[in-house]
């Protein structure tokens, strides 16, 4: 094992962490740490009642901005500079290290899609809802990129796709469809990339990196052919089949992600001893162990904050009005009952979530030794999707369909059974059911968090009985969870009527606190 023994596409890799971009020293953007404190308190809490992946948050902060400022009129040059501060102030980005020129390239993106809106508006391609959201989606996209750069993370993503694409092969489809499928699959399980993420990449991919310095009338004249091919890739038939194989995958891409970046001056060294590479793989192994557990108690506040904010809002507006409307009283004992259990469930939960063990990190090791030394990676076994063709199985179909509808009542029917026999209201057992769903896929997907380090993990002879009785209550609940964060009523009011005047005394603060400094410099 040496270092010039590793293959082209590895060698590439290490080369390009160890080299090193030269800073550049430029004025950086600071803040009141006063205003930073309240502020990032502020957003905390918000971001709480959004449920939302770790990755995915800046992102969503800073559509969220924009879409406020731009509901307000604002323009590139009105809305750049404060959202850059709200961000600071949020502690998205630790105090002076935005610099001033990022405002300038902000400015010119935010002005460049408002020009693009304007263009797809006046050309009524496509509805106005649709348009607005690509819009806002593909922006805050690109200024998260532009503020929040992560070349490694980026590398990762392109060594790992090259790797994978080797590994699927999808019948009787063109080499475009099975890479662009790919793609996706690497986006969504290494880089945890939303829908928002993953059009803006792919809108990249169709344009070019740098599709904002082209000419806006081009862009736009493209922009519904760009559309339609980005939404077949994502509403692909097969697109779940590649996922769940990548996904088995990530676990190695990560920790090889680690070990370049914590040994990044030493990684000649340690690729040529294969003792060296073993214990950094172990190390690296355990290091991501013992960070689930402290991402599975953040998850897990995040969700009981989520749900006592859905449930007090449900409890005292339908509830509560529900049941003083058919019944003359509220059943205080009921709703606390039915508050309470969901909370309790999630921190259950998170008593249950296992650590992967030693032979986990046997396989990465394996697996990492041939993404680095293999000339033709194959990371076990290779996944060939052969072609579906419909309605061969018809009765067989139906036979699953009704398995499923079945397996839907059996496992909502035994719980309003067990609710009536407590004399449960119907208006509460609907309630009860409704977060129940959340909070079994809330718990699914923390459940999927904690095993995210796991490579080709096997199913246990239990599995397929619980995804019978379990899976349709985690759909439903997925179903609901991503409803609520569109129609949430607490977001809207948190958004527009107390965010706005907030940070509008966040800036007055802010500007109050640099007279006084200006004045306490006076007099020295």
């Amino acid at each position: 094992m040496a270092f010039q023994n590793l293959s082209p596409l590895a060698k590439s890799l290490v080369t390009a962490f160890v080299h090193q971009d030269p800073s550049v020293s430029e004025k950086k953007i600071a803040v009141n740490p006063l205003v930073a404190r309240v502020a990032s308190w502020y957003e905390k809490l918000r971001n709480a009642m959004d449920y939302r992946e770790d990755e995915v948050i800046l992102r969503a902060a800073i559509e969220r901005i924009l879409k406020r400022r731009i509901l307000l009129g604002g323009t590139g040059e009105t809305i750049a500079e404060p959202l850059i501060r709200e961000l600071a102030w949020a502690r998205y980005f630790k105090d002076e290290t935005l610099s001033e020129s990022s405002i300038e390239i902000v400015s010119y993106q935010i002005n460049f899609f408002l020009r693009l809106k304007e263009r797809l508006l006046a050309g009524r391609l496509l509805k106005e809802g649709v348009i607005n959201e690509w819009v806002l989606h593909l922006l805050s996209s690109s200024i998260e990129k532009i503020l929040n750069r992560q070349k490694e993370k980026e590398l990762m993503n392109n060594f790992m796709f090259h790797i994978m694409k080797q590994n699927i092969a999808i019948e009787e489809e063109d080499d475009q469809t099975k890479d662009a499928q790919v793609f996706i699959a690497v986006r969504r399980s290494f880089a945890k990339d939303d829908i928002a993420f993953l059009r803006y990449h792919l809108f990249a991919q169709f344009f070019g990196e740098s599709f904002a310095n082209q000419d806006v009338d081009t862009v736009s004249s493209e922009f519904l052919s760009a559309y339609k091919e980005i939404q077949r890739q994502l509403t692909y038939s097969r697109k779940e089949a590649v996922y769940a194989y990548i996904k088995r995958k990530t676990a190695a891409f990560f920790i090889l992600e680690d070990i370049m970046r914590i040994y990044k001056g030493d990684l000649v060294a340690i690729l040529e001893s294969e003792e060296e590479l073993k214990k950094a793989v172990f190390e690296a192994c355990s290091a991501r162990y013992s960070g689930i557990a402290s991402k599975v108690r953040r998850a897990i506040i995040r969700s009981v904050i989520f749900l006592l904010f859905t449930k007090a809002f449900f409890a005292f507006t339908v509830e509560g009005t529900f049941e003083s409307f058919f019944y003359g009283e509220v059943f205080w004992k009921s709703m606390f009952v039915n508050t309470t259990i969901p909370p309790i469930l999630m921190v259950i939960v998170g008593l249950f979530i296992r650590m992967p063990r030693i032979d986990n990190s046997k396989r990465i090791l394996a697996f990492t030794q041939t993404m680095l030394f293999d000339e033709d990676p194959r990371l076990g076994s290779s996944l060939a999707i052969q072609k579906v063709e419909e309605n061969k199985r018809p009765y067989l179909t139906l036979v699953f369909t009704v398995l499923w509808l079945l397996a839907s009542i059996a496992s909502f029917g035994a719980i309003v059974l067990v609710l009536t026999k407590f004399n449960v209201t119907i208006i509460s057992q609907g309630i009860f059911l409704f977060f129940l769903a959340i909070v079994s896929f809330l718990s699914y997907r923390i459940g999927l968090m904690a095993s995210v380090y796991t490579v080709d993990e096997q199913q246990g002879w239990l599995t397929p009985v619980i995804d019978f009785f379990f899976m349709p209550i985690v759909r439903v609940g997925r179903h609901l969870t991503e409803g609520i964060s569109q129609i949430n009523i607490l977001l809207f009011v948190f958004d527009f009527l107390i965010e706005t005047p907030f940070k509008g005394l966040f800036a007055f603060f802010e500007q109050w606190f640099l007279f006084l400094h200006t004045k306490r410099e006076g007099l020295e």
